[in-house]
């Protein structure tokens, strides 16, 4: 699919692939020049794992990639200003887009988080801007992009009005902003060890082969509820919808409650509103867009926080979207419309190819389960009913599993990603990556 160019995309068609690998660097509130830490207060080697607090420490990831025509900058001499020489090349010069000025504006928290599945025009921006109590809005990209058995809740932006929205140690690090407008991507450090980035920092924002890859560039506090950002001339790539979520800041003294309302209407119809925290109260409500080729199975989705870690998805949602049907081998399945065609296709070569009993009815975990991942507020892709667990007691998570690879060859055939081959393996797991129309 063809899309616009950003114009704020700096094009240097022709250059390979980035792919060496400097010296690892950990930052806490220090100024980086390439491989060497200096004019440091105070340095982590992350050998503890991601900090308890995201918004105690920026840490750097797997440093940038130099670009073939950038030579060895970076590899020696202080930095003249704060991540100078750090941020002189772009690890993507696809997705680069001019580096920001050192921050001088003053940090403000963002208290509320807009949502719709369309653009945001001009003139809801100003009404929403308009509302009394209202001190500032940004205007970002907002989409869930599937990341193994998880979604990461992923912002576009511009990285020199966005940074003065995040915590300190984040928005004073001019490395992390440089990095971000150099085309990488910057995750919140609780996110360090449990995203499945390869060895020289990349990771695939998808699950199929093809989606596209963005080098982690720093660890690095973001907004509430957000795992990770992006500059904007990642917004086609990734399939997002630009200038889809507007970030507000209220007035000191003002609730974020007290607005809340008046900023719903202002926004318009299609809009969801959220209340930025470290937690999600029961009750609030909440939008996701997932992007990739399984987008448009999953529409809008709209949902409300429950306890114990579960979610209650819009009744209209469940309703166009969820049904029970009759499958080979598993019987009664309830999952996503979507998944149906192919999952039935995929079970029936299995029976064709004589390994029915391969697949344990009586150890099928479900389909469509709407929740959180274990312990976190990123929803599991069971939400969506476009995954399902088959085999559970013989395939644990962390194992190699004993499921029969010619049933994972044919699953894979028919539009599925199997959890066997994740970093972090999850074998009984299946889930639908593309449309595969069985004709």
């Amino acid at each position: 699919m063809a899309h616009a160019r950003s114009p704020h995309r700096r094009h240097r068609r022709g250059a390979p692939r980035p792919g060496g690998l400097l010296a690892r660097l950990v930052l806490v509130g220090c100024l980086v020049a390439g491989p060497v830490l200096v004019a440091c207060g105070g340095a982590d080697d992350g050998s503890a794992g991601a900090p308890a607090d995201d918004s105690s420490a920026a840490t750097a990831g797997p440093a940038s990639p130099s670009s073939p025509s950038s030579g060895s900058s970076g590899s020696s001499g202080a930095a003249t200003s704060p991540g100078e020489t750090l941020g002189a090349w772009a690890a993507d010069p696809e997705h680069a887009v001019d580096r920001p000025a050192p921050l001088e504006a003053a940090l403000v928290a963002a208290d509320l988080l807009v949502t719709t599945s369309q653009p945001l025009d001009a003139v809801a921006v100003a009404r929403v801007r308009a509302v009394p109590g209202v001190r500032l809005v940004e205007r970002v990209s907002r989409a869930q992009a599937l990341v193994e058995d998880r979604t990461l809740d992923l912002l576009a932006v511009d990285p020199a009005r966005y940074r003065r929205f995040t915590p300190a140690a984040s928005a004073q690090s001019q490395v992390v902003w440089n990095r971000v407008a150099g085309g990488e991507i910057a995750v919140r450090p609780s996110l360090r060890r449990r995203l499945p980035a390869d060895e020289e920092g990349w990771l695939r924002l998808g699950n199929r082969a093809d989606s596209p890859r963005v080098h982690v560039g720093a660890y690095a506090p973001q907004v509430a509820g957000v795992d990770a950002v992006v500059n904007e001339a990642w917004v086609d790539d990734l399939e997002m919808t630009r200038g889809n979520a507007l970030l507000v800041a209220v007035a000191p003294r003002t609730s974020p409650q007290s607005v809340r309302r008046a900023v719903t209407r202002a926004a318009g119809s299609d809009a969801a509103v959220e209340i930025l925290g470290p937690d999600l109260p029961v009750g609030a409500a909440q939008t996701a867009v997932v992007v990739g080729t399984v987008g448009e199975a999953v529409g809008r989705f709209t949902y409300t926080v429950l306890g114990g870690g579960r979610i209650a998805p819009d009744p209209a949602w469940v309703a166009a979207h969820i049904s029970t049907e009759t499958v080979p081998i598993l019987g009664s399945v309830t999952c996503n419309n979507a998944i149906f065609p192919q999952l039935r296709a995929a079970l029936t070569e299995i029976v064709d190819l004589g390994l029915a009993s391969e697949i344990h009815p009586g150890e099928y975990a479900g389909c469509y389960y709407p929740r959180f991942i274990a312990g976190t507020t990123s929803l599991s892709n069971h939400s969506f009913g476009l995954a399902l667990d088959l085999n559970v007691p013989g395939n644990q998570r962390g194992t190699v599993g004993e499921m029969d690879r010619t049933v994972v060859a044919v699953f894979e055939k028919w539009g599925f990603t199997w959890g066997g081959d994740w970093a972090f393996t999850d074998p009984m797991h299946f889930e639908m990556n593309r449309v595969v129309n069985p004709g």
